[in-house]
Protein backbone atom coordinates (compact mmCIF):
# COMPACT_ATOMS: atom_id res chain seq x y z
CA UNK A 1 0.00 0.00 0.00
CA UNK A 2 2.79 2.81 0.93
CA UNK A 3 4.81 1.43 -2.15
CA UNK A 4 2.38 2.11 -3.91
CA UNK A 5 1.70 5.84 -2.79
CA UNK A 6 5.44 6.38 -2.96
CA UNK A 7 5.31 5.53 -6.40
CA UNK A 8 2.11 7.02 -7.28
CA UNK A 9 3.68 10.19 -5.73
CA UNK A 10 6.76 9.82 -7.49
CA UNK A 11 5.44 9.72 -11.05
CA UNK A 12 2.96 12.66 -10.24
CA UNK A 13 6.03 14.73 -9.72
CA UNK A 14 8.24 13.23 -12.11
CA UNK A 15 5.05 14.48 -14.70
CA UNK A 16 4.81 17.64 -13.14
CA UNK A 17 8.34 18.01 -13.64
CA UNK A 18 8.41 17.24 -17.40
CA UNK A 19 5.29 19.25 -18.10
CA UNK A 20 6.96 22.35 -16.43
CA UNK A 21 9.94 22.02 -18.93
CA UNK A 22 7.99 22.46 -22.44
CA UNK A 23 5.59 25.01 -20.59
CA UNK A 24 5.83 28.74 -22.53
CA UNK A 25 2.72 30.25 -22.21
CA UNK A 26 2.37 33.37 -24.52
CA UNK A 27 2.33 36.67 -22.62
CA UNK A 28 1.12 39.20 -25.46
CA UNK A 29 -1.36 41.74 -24.08
CA UNK A 30 -2.53 43.65 -27.20
CA UNK A 31 -4.05 47.04 -26.88
CA UNK A 32 -6.69 48.21 -29.36
CA UNK A 33 -5.46 50.58 -32.01
CA UNK A 34 -4.75 51.13 -35.72
CA UNK A 35 -1.39 52.10 -37.67
CA UNK A 36 2.15 51.46 -36.22
CA UNK A 37 3.31 49.04 -33.88
CA UNK A 38 4.93 49.70 -30.42
CA UNK A 39 6.59 46.70 -28.47
CA UNK A 40 6.87 47.11 -24.62
CA UNK A 41 9.38 44.80 -22.68
CA UNK A 42 10.16 44.61 -19.12
CA UNK A 43 14.25 44.96 -17.97
CA UNK A 44 13.12 44.64 -14.36
CA UNK A 45 14.93 42.81 -11.53
CA UNK A 46 18.09 41.42 -11.35
CA UNK A 47 20.27 41.45 -14.80
CA UNK A 48 21.03 37.70 -15.23
CA UNK A 49 21.28 35.01 -18.73
CA UNK A 50 17.82 34.08 -17.68
CA UNK A 51 16.80 38.02 -19.33
CA UNK A 52 19.38 37.63 -22.13
CA UNK A 53 16.92 35.02 -23.16
CA UNK A 54 13.97 36.46 -22.72
CA UNK A 55 14.92 39.67 -24.11
CA UNK A 56 16.16 37.67 -26.77
CA UNK A 57 12.96 35.68 -27.58
CA UNK A 58 10.37 38.91 -27.20
CA UNK A 59 13.01 40.77 -29.41
CA UNK A 60 12.59 38.51 -32.39
CA UNK A 61 8.65 37.98 -31.74
CA UNK A 62 8.61 42.06 -32.22
CA UNK A 63 10.26 41.87 -35.50
CA UNK A 64 8.62 39.22 -37.14
CA UNK A 65 5.48 40.53 -36.02
CA UNK A 66 6.81 43.71 -37.83
CA UNK A 67 6.96 45.91 -34.95
CA UNK A 68 7.82 49.83 -36.05
CA UNK A 69 9.68 50.73 -32.37
CA UNK A 70 10.40 48.91 -28.88
CA UNK A 71 10.84 50.23 -25.72
CA UNK A 72 12.41 48.85 -22.95
CA UNK A 73 11.18 49.48 -19.36
CA UNK A 74 13.91 49.99 -17.09
CA UNK A 75 13.95 48.87 -13.61
CA UNK A 76 16.72 47.28 -12.30
CA UNK A 77 19.40 47.25 -9.77
CA UNK A 78 22.11 45.21 -11.71
CA UNK A 79 23.95 42.13 -12.14
CA UNK A 80 25.99 39.69 -14.17
CA UNK A 81 28.53 41.46 -16.83
CA UNK A 82 28.29 38.97 -19.03
CA UNK A 83 24.63 39.27 -19.05
CA UNK A 84 24.88 42.95 -19.35
CA UNK A 85 26.88 42.23 -22.04
CA UNK A 86 24.85 40.26 -24.04
CA UNK A 87 21.84 42.38 -23.88
CA UNK A 88 23.63 45.53 -25.01
CA UNK A 89 25.06 43.79 -27.84
CA UNK A 90 21.48 42.34 -28.56
CA UNK A 91 20.12 45.88 -28.84
CA UNK A 92 23.10 47.02 -30.95
CA UNK A 93 22.14 44.69 -33.31
CA UNK A 94 18.29 46.06 -33.79
CA UNK A 95 17.27 47.52 -36.88
CA UNK A 96 14.20 48.74 -35.20
CA UNK A 97 13.94 52.45 -33.52
CA UNK A 98 14.17 51.53 -29.97
CA UNK A 99 13.87 53.31 -26.22
CA UNK A 100 15.14 52.73 -23.13
CA UNK A 101 12.43 54.04 -20.50
CA UNK A 102 13.97 54.11 -17.06
CA UNK A 103 10.85 54.32 -15.03
CA UNK A 104 12.93 53.62 -11.28
CA UNK A 105 16.56 52.50 -11.23
CA UNK A 106 19.20 51.78 -13.80
CA UNK A 107 22.00 50.88 -12.03
CA UNK A 108 25.32 49.06 -12.63
CA UNK A 109 24.27 46.44 -15.60
CA UNK A 110 20.90 48.11 -15.79
CA UNK A 111 23.09 51.76 -17.17
CA UNK A 112 25.01 49.69 -19.46
CA UNK A 113 21.83 48.40 -21.32
CA UNK A 114 20.17 51.58 -21.55
CA UNK A 115 23.29 52.95 -22.92
CA UNK A 116 22.97 51.08 -25.80
CA UNK A 117 19.18 51.98 -26.45
CA UNK A 118 18.62 54.55 -29.32
CA UNK A 119 17.20 57.28 -26.55
CA UNK A 120 16.53 57.39 -23.09
CA UNK A 121 13.39 58.59 -21.08
CA UNK A 122 13.43 58.61 -17.99
CA UNK A 123 10.42 59.67 -15.02
CA UNK A 124 10.59 62.31 -12.55
CA UNK A 125 11.62 60.00 -10.16
CA UNK A 126 14.47 57.89 -11.88
CA UNK A 127 18.54 57.82 -11.53
CA UNK A 128 20.66 56.55 -13.66
CA UNK A 129 24.89 54.97 -13.23
CA UNK A 130 26.37 53.47 -9.85
CA UNK A 131 27.76 51.30 -12.37
CA UNK A 132 31.12 49.95 -10.62
CA UNK A 133 31.50 46.07 -11.26
CA UNK A 134 31.99 44.06 -8.40
CA UNK A 135 32.26 40.21 -7.53
CA UNK A 136 29.62 37.88 -6.32
CA UNK A 137 30.96 38.21 -3.04
CA UNK A 138 30.49 42.24 -2.89
CA UNK A 139 34.07 42.47 -3.25
CA UNK A 140 35.49 44.97 -5.75
CA UNK A 141 36.60 43.16 -8.97
CA UNK A 142 39.92 42.67 -10.02
CA UNK A 143 41.75 45.17 -12.56
CA UNK A 144 41.52 43.55 -15.37
CA UNK A 145 37.93 43.43 -15.02
CA UNK A 146 37.22 46.80 -13.52
CA UNK A 147 39.10 47.80 -17.09
CA UNK A 148 37.42 45.63 -19.54
CA UNK A 149 33.90 46.68 -17.85
CA UNK A 150 34.80 50.75 -17.99
CA UNK A 151 35.49 50.12 -21.36
CA UNK A 152 32.14 48.52 -21.97
CA UNK A 153 30.68 51.62 -20.56
CA UNK A 154 32.13 54.31 -22.95
CA UNK A 155 31.60 52.24 -25.54
CA UNK A 156 27.69 52.08 -25.55
CA UNK A 157 28.07 55.90 -24.95
CA UNK A 158 29.85 56.82 -27.87
CA UNK A 159 27.82 54.34 -30.22
CA UNK A 160 24.69 56.76 -29.45
CA UNK A 161 26.75 59.92 -29.23
CA UNK A 162 27.14 60.54 -25.84
CA UNK A 163 29.87 62.15 -23.94
CA UNK A 164 32.00 58.77 -22.70
CA UNK A 165 32.96 61.24 -19.56
CA UNK A 166 29.95 60.55 -17.73
CA UNK A 167 30.03 56.88 -18.59
CA UNK A 168 32.98 56.17 -17.25
CA UNK A 169 32.68 58.42 -14.13
CA UNK A 170 29.69 55.82 -13.60
CA UNK A 171 32.07 52.54 -13.60
CA UNK A 172 34.70 54.24 -12.52
CA UNK A 173 35.64 55.86 -8.85
CA UNK A 174 38.76 57.90 -9.99
CA UNK A 175 36.83 60.41 -11.90
CA UNK A 176 36.18 63.66 -10.26
CA UNK A 177 32.38 65.18 -10.62
CA UNK A 178 31.45 66.64 -7.65
CA UNK A 179 29.17 69.16 -9.55
CA UNK A 180 27.37 66.22 -10.33
CA UNK A 181 27.77 64.66 -6.91
CA UNK A 182 30.20 62.36 -7.65
CA UNK A 183 33.68 63.71 -6.35
CA UNK A 184 36.98 61.26 -6.58
CA UNK A 185 36.03 58.02 -4.63
CA UNK A 186 32.55 57.82 -5.57
CA UNK A 187 30.45 56.46 -8.71
CA UNK A 188 28.58 58.66 -10.62
CA UNK A 189 24.51 58.76 -10.75
CA UNK A 190 22.29 61.27 -12.87
CA UNK A 191 18.53 61.83 -11.91
CA UNK A 192 16.82 62.85 -14.80
CA UNK A 193 17.71 66.99 -14.77
CA UNK A 194 21.18 66.36 -14.87
CA UNK A 195 21.19 63.19 -17.11
CA UNK A 196 19.00 65.41 -19.60
CA UNK A 197 21.59 68.00 -19.25
CA UNK A 198 24.55 66.07 -20.13
CA UNK A 199 22.89 64.46 -23.13
CA UNK A 200 22.19 60.96 -21.36
CA UNK A 201 18.26 61.67 -21.45
CA UNK A 202 16.28 62.89 -24.15
CA UNK A 203 13.54 63.94 -21.75
CA UNK A 204 11.73 63.24 -18.67
CA UNK A 205 8.00 61.88 -19.10
CA UNK A 206 5.50 60.58 -16.48
CA UNK A 207 4.10 57.64 -17.88
CA UNK A 208 4.17 55.41 -21.00
CA UNK A 209 1.06 57.59 -22.80
CA UNK A 210 3.52 60.81 -22.65
CA UNK A 211 6.64 58.74 -24.08
CA UNK A 212 4.38 57.65 -26.99
CA UNK A 213 3.67 61.38 -27.64
CA UNK A 214 7.30 62.26 -27.23
CA UNK A 215 8.02 59.18 -29.77
CA UNK A 216 5.06 60.67 -31.76
CA UNK A 217 3.67 57.77 -31.79
CA UNK A 218 0.59 58.63 -29.88
CA UNK A 219 -1.88 56.75 -32.28
CA UNK A 220 0.49 53.59 -32.29
CA UNK A 221 -0.79 49.85 -31.29
CA UNK A 222 1.03 49.35 -27.90
CA UNK A 223 1.74 45.52 -27.50
CA UNK A 224 3.02 44.73 -24.11
CA UNK A 225 5.62 41.29 -23.91
CA UNK A 226 5.68 40.13 -20.24
CA UNK A 227 7.29 37.02 -19.10
CA UNK A 228 5.97 33.86 -19.33
CA UNK A 229 5.34 32.06 -16.28
CA UNK A 230 7.88 29.31 -17.21
CA UNK A 231 10.92 32.70 -17.87
CA UNK A 232 9.89 33.89 -14.41
CA UNK A 233 10.08 30.37 -13.14
CA UNK A 234 13.81 30.00 -14.91
CA UNK A 235 15.07 33.33 -13.76
CA UNK A 236 14.05 32.22 -10.37
CA UNK A 237 15.88 29.05 -10.86
CA UNK A 238 19.24 30.08 -12.39
CA UNK A 239 19.55 32.52 -9.44
CA UNK A 240 23.14 32.18 -8.02
CA UNK A 241 21.77 31.53 -4.64
CA UNK A 242 19.35 28.77 -5.80
CA UNK A 243 21.41 26.90 -7.49
CA UNK A 244 23.88 25.67 -4.52
CA UNK A 245 19.98 24.64 -3.11
CA UNK A 246 18.97 22.61 -5.53
CA UNK A 247 22.08 20.68 -6.05
CA UNK A 248 22.33 20.31 -1.86
CA UNK A 249 18.02 18.97 -1.97
CA UNK A 250 19.47 16.08 -5.19
CA UNK A 251 22.17 14.83 -3.73
CA UNK A 252 21.10 14.45 -0.26
CA UNK A 253 17.94 12.80 -1.52
CA UNK A 254 19.89 10.41 -3.02
CA UNK A 255 22.15 9.98 -0.45
CA UNK A 256 18.96 9.51 2.46
CA UNK A 257 17.55 7.12 -0.46
CA UNK A 258 19.97 4.65 0.42
CA UNK A 259 19.37 4.58 3.47
CA UNK A 260 15.91 4.01 3.11
CA UNK A 261 13.69 1.02 1.42
CA UNK A 262 11.94 1.60 -1.75
CA UNK A 263 12.16 5.25 -3.76
CA UNK A 264 10.23 7.31 -1.54
CA UNK A 265 9.66 11.16 -0.81
CA UNK A 266 13.60 11.73 -0.30
CA UNK A 267 14.29 10.28 -3.48
CA UNK A 268 11.47 12.03 -5.27
CA UNK A 269 12.83 15.59 -3.69
CA UNK A 270 16.27 14.53 -4.93
CA UNK A 271 15.02 13.69 -8.75
CA UNK A 272 12.54 16.85 -9.22
CA UNK A 273 15.20 19.31 -8.13
CA UNK A 274 17.91 18.03 -10.28
CA UNK A 275 15.13 18.38 -13.48
CA UNK A 276 14.14 22.14 -11.81
CA UNK A 277 17.89 22.55 -12.01
CA UNK A 278 18.64 21.59 -15.70
CA UNK A 279 14.81 23.05 -16.68
CA UNK A 280 15.83 26.48 -15.45
CA UNK A 281 18.99 26.59 -17.33
CA UNK A 282 17.96 25.06 -20.40
CA UNK A 283 14.90 27.97 -20.58
CA UNK A 284 17.50 30.32 -19.39
CA UNK A 285 19.67 28.83 -22.63
CA UNK A 286 22.59 28.19 -20.53
CA UNK A 287 22.16 24.51 -21.45
CA UNK A 288 22.06 22.29 -24.25
CA UNK A 289 21.00 18.43 -25.38
CA UNK A 290 24.78 17.93 -24.88
CA UNK A 291 24.79 18.53 -20.70
CA UNK A 292 21.32 16.26 -20.51
CA UNK A 293 23.50 13.69 -22.68
CA UNK A 294 25.97 14.11 -19.92
CA UNK A 295 23.57 13.89 -17.09
CA UNK A 296 22.70 10.54 -17.85
CA UNK A 297 25.57 9.08 -19.06
CA UNK A 298 26.74 10.19 -15.18
CA UNK A 299 23.57 8.57 -13.62
CA UNK A 300 23.83 5.56 -16.03
CA UNK A 301 27.55 5.07 -15.22
CA UNK A 302 26.87 5.39 -11.28
CA UNK A 303 24.16 2.78 -11.24
CA UNK A 304 26.58 0.17 -12.83
CA UNK A 305 29.01 0.83 -10.60
CA UNK A 306 26.53 -1.01 -7.76
CA UNK A 307 26.78 -4.05 -10.04
CA UNK A 308 30.24 -4.11 -11.08
CA UNK A 309 31.96 -2.31 -8.27
CA UNK A 310 35.39 -1.50 -10.18
CA UNK A 311 35.67 1.84 -8.77
CA UNK A 312 36.44 3.41 -12.32
CA UNK A 313 32.73 3.62 -13.75
CA UNK A 314 31.72 5.23 -10.18
CA UNK A 315 34.32 8.02 -11.10
CA UNK A 316 33.87 8.44 -14.73
CA UNK A 317 30.03 8.90 -13.41
CA UNK A 318 31.07 11.70 -11.09
CA UNK A 319 33.22 13.43 -13.42
CA UNK A 320 30.27 13.19 -16.11
CA UNK A 321 27.61 14.88 -13.66
CA UNK A 322 30.21 17.50 -12.71
CA UNK A 323 30.86 18.14 -16.13
CA UNK A 324 27.46 18.38 -17.12
CA UNK A 325 26.43 21.36 -14.51
CA UNK A 326 29.97 22.94 -15.54
CA UNK A 327 28.37 22.91 -18.89
CA UNK A 328 24.96 24.52 -17.68
CA UNK A 329 26.50 27.20 -16.27
CA UNK A 330 27.60 30.83 -17.51
CA UNK A 331 29.96 31.41 -14.40
CA UNK A 332 32.34 28.36 -13.78
CA UNK A 333 34.02 29.47 -10.87
CA UNK A 334 30.05 30.40 -9.48
CA UNK A 335 28.89 26.87 -10.38
CA UNK A 336 32.37 25.24 -8.72
CA UNK A 337 31.40 26.83 -5.72
CA UNK A 338 27.96 26.11 -5.57
CA UNK A 339 28.36 22.17 -6.02
CA UNK A 340 31.56 22.57 -2.86
CA UNK A 341 29.01 23.78 -0.99
CA UNK A 342 26.24 20.98 -1.94
CA UNK A 343 29.00 18.27 -1.19
CA UNK A 344 29.95 19.37 1.88
CA UNK A 345 26.05 19.78 3.22
CA UNK A 346 25.74 15.97 1.74
CA UNK A 347 29.12 15.40 3.67
CA UNK A 348 27.78 16.44 6.64
CA UNK A 349 24.08 14.75 6.20
CA UNK A 350 25.91 11.42 5.65
CA UNK A 351 27.75 10.88 8.63
CA UNK A 352 24.90 12.34 10.87
CA UNK A 353 22.74 9.54 8.91
CA UNK A 354 26.00 6.83 9.48
CA UNK A 355 26.12 7.93 12.95
CA UNK A 356 22.39 7.53 13.70
CA UNK A 357 21.09 5.03 11.33
CA UNK A 358 24.50 3.30 10.53
CA UNK A 359 24.67 0.82 7.53
CA UNK A 360 21.70 -1.58 7.84
CA UNK A 361 18.75 -0.15 5.96
CA UNK A 362 17.87 0.43 2.73
CA UNK A 363 20.12 -0.21 -0.02
CA UNK A 364 23.53 -0.65 1.73
CA UNK A 365 21.33 -3.54 3.50
CA UNK A 366 21.91 -5.29 0.16
CA UNK A 367 25.46 -4.26 -0.47
CA UNK A 368 27.25 -4.65 2.45
CA UNK A 369 27.39 -7.55 4.80
CA UNK A 370 25.82 -7.61 7.80
CA UNK A 371 26.07 -11.35 9.59
CA UNK A 372 29.07 -12.03 11.90
CA UNK A 373 30.22 -15.32 13.42
CA UNK A 374 29.42 -15.70 16.92
CA UNK A 375 29.71 -17.86 19.84
CA UNK A 376 25.20 -17.76 19.82
CA UNK A 377 25.14 -19.17 16.09
CA UNK A 378 27.91 -21.80 17.08
CA UNK A 379 31.29 -20.43 16.27
CA UNK A 380 34.19 -20.92 18.57
CA UNK A 381 37.41 -19.08 17.80
CA UNK A 382 40.91 -20.19 17.98
CA UNK A 383 41.90 -20.00 21.76
CA UNK A 384 45.26 -20.48 23.57
CA UNK A 385 44.93 -23.18 25.89
CA UNK A 386 48.48 -22.23 28.16
CA UNK A 387 47.37 -24.82 30.59
CA UNK A 388 48.86 -27.77 28.15
CA UNK A 389 52.23 -26.14 28.22
CA UNK A 390 54.19 -28.92 30.58
CA UNK A 391 52.15 -31.94 29.60
CA UNK A 392 53.49 -35.08 28.90
CA UNK A 393 52.26 -37.75 26.66
CA UNK A 394 53.34 -39.62 23.98
CA UNK A 395 52.90 -39.24 19.63
CA UNK A 396 50.96 -41.46 17.82
CA UNK A 397 52.11 -41.17 14.75
CA UNK A 398 55.44 -39.51 13.61
CA UNK A 399 55.85 -36.06 13.50
CA UNK A 400 57.31 -34.60 9.93
CA UNK A 401 57.03 -32.13 11.89
CA UNK A 402 53.14 -32.28 12.09
CA UNK A 403 50.84 -35.30 13.55
CA UNK A 404 48.99 -36.77 16.47
CA UNK A 405 49.70 -37.53 20.11
CA UNK A 406 47.50 -37.99 23.47
CA UNK A 407 47.72 -36.33 26.94
CA UNK A 408 46.04 -37.73 29.66
CA UNK A 409 43.82 -39.43 27.31
CA UNK A 410 42.88 -36.14 24.66
CA UNK A 411 44.08 -36.93 21.41
CA UNK A 412 45.55 -33.99 20.04
CA UNK A 413 47.50 -32.02 16.64
CA UNK A 414 50.78 -31.24 17.33
CA UNK A 415 54.03 -30.06 15.66
CA UNK A 416 57.50 -30.37 16.92
CA UNK A 417 59.94 -27.86 16.97
CA UNK A 418 61.27 -28.82 13.49
CA UNK A 419 63.07 -32.29 13.96
CA UNK A 420 61.41 -35.30 12.97
CA UNK A 421 59.75 -37.27 15.93
CA UNK A 422 59.12 -41.11 15.59
CA UNK A 423 55.68 -42.75 16.82
CA UNK A 424 55.27 -44.16 20.47
CA UNK A 425 57.52 -41.44 21.58
CA UNK A 426 57.18 -39.54 24.77
CA UNK A 427 56.77 -35.76 23.72
CA UNK A 428 56.31 -32.62 25.92
CA UNK A 429 54.21 -29.61 25.13
CA UNK A 430 56.22 -26.60 25.33
CA UNK A 431 54.16 -23.74 23.76
CA UNK A 432 51.06 -22.82 22.49
CA UNK A 433 50.00 -20.43 19.87
CA UNK A 434 46.15 -20.29 19.56
CA UNK A 435 45.35 -23.73 17.88
CA UNK A 436 49.29 -24.69 17.20
CA UNK A 437 50.86 -26.73 20.14
CA UNK A 438 54.57 -27.14 20.16
CA UNK A 439 56.06 -30.52 21.28
CA UNK A 440 59.46 -31.45 21.79
CA UNK A 441 61.32 -35.43 21.91
CA UNK A 442 61.38 -35.94 26.46
CA UNK A 443 64.62 -37.94 25.96
CA UNK A 444 66.00 -34.21 23.95
CA UNK A 445 64.46 -32.52 26.75
CA UNK A 446 66.37 -34.78 29.41
CA UNK A 447 69.18 -33.95 27.52
CA UNK A 448 69.21 -30.79 28.12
Amino acid sequence: MFRSIRLLTYWASALLAVFLCFVQVSSFVQADGEGDQVYVIPVESTVERGMTAFLERTTSEAIENGADHIIFEIDTPGGRVDAAGAIGELLQDLDVPNTAYITSQAYSAGSYIALNADQIYMKQQATIGASGVINSDGTAADKKAQSAWISSMVAAAESNDRDPLYARAMADSSVDLPEYGAPEGEFLTLGPNQAEEVGYAEGIVQDRVELLSELGLSEAKVVENNPTPAENFARFLTDPVVIPILLSVASIGLVVELYSPGFGIPGTMGAISLVLFFYGHIVAGLAGYEAIILLILGIGLIIAEFFVSSGILGIAGVVAIVTSLMLSSADMGQMAMSIGIALIVTIAVSIILFKTIGLERGFFKRVILSDATSTEKGYVSSVTRLELIGLHGETITPLRPAGTAVFDNERLDVVSEGSFIGANQPVVIVKTEGSRIVVRAQNKLEEE
